[in-house]
């Protein structure tokens, strides 16, 4: 029973604050994608279907339709800077249903959107850890209080590997729990 996931204190505001921010994120990241494939809306799409729940829409088919849609962009790009693009967009469309349980997943889904961002931006500077790791202090400094606070309320789990991917996740993590 000790080792069941508790739940966290989780309102729709708060759902809708993680959202806003999340949007900010993906609107920073579509550039990336959009140079790559400017002719394909699906990631706009749903970063616009996000930002209007972040504003007080209804969750709604539309918003889980649009992010499946931007999910196919990302894979059908075949750009590694724009398919994290993308995958900012998708985290962004998904922040309105992350559940209230506390568990590093969930953590993990509030990283998405600042992670996706600074991977992307990097790719799209040519690999240049420097600039993931300013999209990461861009994201991070745009953090509301509140944000930070739900992150406090989720465990971190396990954010190791050498990967660069984990790298950027800790600090994201690092920086969002400050």
């Amino acid at each position: 029973m000790g080792d069941e996931p508790r739940e966290v204190e989780l309102d729709d505001d708060e759902r809708r604050m993680l959202t806003r921010w999340a949007v900010a994120c993906a609107e920073r990241a579509l550039p990336v994608f959009e140079a790559v494939a400017p002719a394909d809306g699906r990631p706009r799409e749903a970063v616009g279907q996000a930002r209007a729940y972040a504003l007080g829409e209804r969750r709604t088919r539309r918003l889980r339709t649009a992010a499946w849609a931007a999910t196919a962009a990302g894979r059908e790009v075949g750009d590694p800077a724009a398919e994290a693009a993308a995958r900012a967009a998708v985290a962004a469309a998904g922040m309105p249903y992350i559940h209230a349980i506390a568990t590093p997943h969930q953590v993990r889904h509030v990283h998405g959107p600042a992670l996706s961002l600074a991977l992307a931006r990097e790719a799209a500077a040519g690999g240049d850890p420097a600039v993931g790791e300013e999209e990461v202090r861009w994201a991070v400094d745009r953090a509301p209080a509140g944000l930070r606070e739900v992150v406090r309320r989720f465990p971190a789990g396990d954010l190791g590997g050498r990967t660069r991917q984990s790298l950027l996740r800790r600090l994201v993590d690092a920086g969002l729990r400050d």
